[in-house]
């Protein structure tokens, strides 16, 4: 008897398996071929260009970014098979890590693992017809290079930078009209100058990597000022110490940039007008100049320090930008290019 069903369910496995697979390749489309090149795009840039053959023309695919894993670059294949390309590839390294295929039914999905946040590159993703001549197929094209920075990037290579989102966790910061907070806007400005600074050779330390209080929950206001003045003191070879912030104030017609230090020696003053000088001229807003301020972080950092207030979270028109991904990236560039600046002006 139990033989009998032995046998029955390896007939049953063997007829199975072709099933299975054919399922797995009902997909219209199939890949037959992958490549990657380094490519230059001009005399100062060059590119990852990826492309991906089909067996026949299709433009039924998208491109899309997972906010949860925001280095992935993903592009949905509709009823497009894998066909016999490895399922994962290494790429070059350094506009990308790997591409990863997957299939479920007739879909196929191609996860890209990039060095940075998605947003911090710039890619373009198109098609290109069979060439009978170079017996290329129809290929689905996706070009990868960084995002071009308006600062010279020799300026913060080798510089340490201690990287202060303003407010986290149980503190919100000031809170815009429609509820947008202080903390959030900070947290995100501050990843994008990371990303854009540790691409340029800079080391960043952030005095928080997540909506945290920096000391801990229920401290008091100058337990967490100091928690995060000690993260500077913890790295004594570090260059500047930079607080992001965003301002607030009762008259919701208030506005503009504006950036305050302590004046422990010239070098913060001179940081300072370099940061809002970055910032006015990347973001655009009205400039309200630079500030000498007692603030705890910039008083008690050891390293020149300043704090830059970006636009006014209460004002209903700058907490829009602020809470936009382009005028974000504006503010990051515009730090950075301060950034670089100042370390240009001492070495002079």
């Amino acid at each position: 008897m139990n033989k009998k069903i032995l046998f029955v369910f390896c007939i049953l496995c063997i007829l199975l398996v072709p099933t299975t697979y054919a399922a797995n390749n009902r997909a219209a489309y199939k890949m037959n071929q992958f490549s990657y090149s380094i490519l230059q795009t001009n005399k100062q840039n060059t590119a990852l260009r990826i492309e991906i053959g089909l067996n026949k023309a299709s433009n039924d695919f998208k491109v899309h970014i997972d906010p949860a894993a925001p280095k992935n670059l993903i592009i949905d294949l509709n009823d497009i098979g894998i066909g016999n390309i490895k399922h994962n590839i290494s790429l070059d390294g350094t506009f990308a890590k790997d591409i990863n295929f997957s299939q479920v039914n007739n879909n196929s999905k191609a996860v890209i693992l990039l060095p940075q946040a998605v947003a911090m590159m710039q890619y373009k993703v198109y098609t290109m017809a069979a060439d009978k001549k170079t017996k290329k197929p129809f290929r689905i094209v996706i070009e990868i290079m960084n995002k071009g920075l308006d600062f010279n990037v020799n300026g913060v290579q080798g510089k340490t930078i201690i990287l202060d989102p303003g407010h986290g966790g149980s503190d919100s910061g000031a809170i815009g009209p429609d509820g947008i907070m202080e903390k959030d806007v900070t947290f995100a400005v501050a990843k994008k100058v990371q990303s854009m600074l540790e691409s340029s050779g800079a080391k960043v330390i952030m005095t928080r990597t997540d909506d945290v209080d920096v000391y801990g929950v229920n401290a008091s206001d100058r337990q967490e000022l100091q928690a995060r003045v000690d993260v500077g003191r913890r790295n004594p070879t570090a260059n500047v110490f930079l607080s992001i912030h965003a301002n607030s104030f009762t008259n919701p017609q208030a506005h503009g940039t504006a950036t305050y230090y302590y004046a422990k020696s010239p070098s913060d003053g001179l940081l300072a007008q370099a940061l809002q000088d970055g910032m006015v001229e990347s973001g655009g807003l009205y400039d309200r100049g630079i500030s000498e301020a007692n603030f705890y972080v910039i008083k008690y950092s050891a390293m020149p320090a300043a704090l830059v207030e970006m636009a006014f979270v209460s004002n209903p028109t700058e907490q829009d930008l602020l809470n936009s991904n382009s005028f974000q990236d504006k503010m990051a560039k515009g730090i950075c290019k301060g950034l670089s600046a100042f370390f240009g002006q001492m070495r002079n």
